[in-house]
């Protein structure tokens, strides 16, 4: 079963929501993980004129992080019989400050309060889609006030088998991380699991209602044969899941499956609503050989329509374009 040993936890001592901390302490309790637990702060302007007669701007800044410290310490003090905690003040640029963090201290889960962007709905803000593109490790973004136990977590997948072999290979693995972590969740938050693929037939509009005219017989039978070939799939994923976490286990958690017909954009959102999702656990993987692609516009686009907390998944292979300064 996917085990965290040193997760990062991103809060803010100004927001009274301790959702992602609360998730954090429990989750890192339960794999008897290391926890640090990080606030970034705004790097003080070197030519600012605020106190400039008071105080330099170096002392300045010294100030501002003694008090964010001192916050920051209150804040987790709840938690600090349950396991231990690091603490700190980041300063500087927020996503860059926690992937520097997770990059220099091997964090393998960062957790943190999802902001609420304004661009077009958006759930997530810019900070989030920063780190949900460049971040080495897992990022579980954490719907404010979130419930503190999840009762349904939604594991999405992609069993489709178009993609040249080496990126087949890549999103099969990533499909597994994706099981592994929401099984894991689902026994030690004894919830419902609940695992989607959304899926078209290549083609079907433009047979249906298009420029190719095909008998309605003959594209239902075209249909039907790809949901029965992605239903194998999934069912042979299922197995090799099986295989890794054991029958008992599997058995126990007993997932729902579903094979959901329409575009994977709008099909995993709105199973996800319907279902009243807790959680979405998903993997975040661009076209293998695109520079630039960090992560890919169906799951962009996925995770701006969702409402409710999200882990998002990197292939094993992924490299942060970020690089640490020593």
């Amino acid at each position: 079963m996917q085990r965290f040993k040193n997760i990062l936890c991103v809060v803010d001592t100004d927001r009274n929501d301790t959702s992602a901390l609360e998730h954090a302490v429990k989750l890192a309790a339960s794999n008897q993980a290391r926890l640090t637990v990080v606030e970034v702060v705004d790097q003080t302007p070197a030519n600012t004129r605020l106190f400039v007669r008071t105080m330099s701007p170096v002392d300045l800044q010294e100030k501002i992080v003694m008090a964010h410290q001192t916050k920051l310490d209150e804040m987790i003090s709840p938690w600090s019989n349950k396991v231990k905690i690091e603490s700190k003040v980041l300063t500087g640029i927020s996503f860059l400050e926690i992937i520097y963090e997770v990059l220099r201290k091997e964090h393998d889960l960062v957790f943190k309060i999802a902001e609420s962007g304004d661009l077009l709905n958006r759930v997530f803000g810019s900070d989030d889609m920063h780190l949900l593109r460049k971040c080495p490790c897992p990022v579980w973004l954490v719907k404010p006030r979130s419930p503190k136990a999840y009762q349904r977590i939604l594991a999405a997948v992609d069993v489709d088998d178009v993609y040249p072999s080496e990126e087949l290979n890549t999103r099969h693995l990533l499909n597994l991380q994706v099981l592994e972590m929401a099984s894991s969740l689902t026994l030690s938050e004894s919830s419902e699991l609940h695992i989607i693929h959304a899926w078209e037939a290549l083609g079907e509009g433009a047979m249906r209602y298009g420029f190719i005219h095909k008998p309605e017989d003959e594209i239902n039978v075209y249909v039907e044969e790809i949901r029965k070939k992605l239903n194998h799939n999934l069912y042979t994923l299922l197995d090799e899941i099986t295989d890794k976490l054991g029958r008992d286990a599997l058995a126990y958690i007993n997932p729902k499956k579903h094979l959901f017909k329409g575009n994977p954009r709008k099909g995993v959102p709105e199973f996800a609503a319907k279902i009243n999702a807790d959680l979405v656990v998903m993997g975040t993987v661009g076209r293998t050989g695109i520079p630039g692609f960090f992560m890919g516009n169906t799951a962009e686009s996925i995770i701006n329509q969702l409402d409710c907390s999200l882990l998002a998944v990197k292939p094993h292979k992924f490299e942060t374009p970020i690089i640490l300064d020593e």
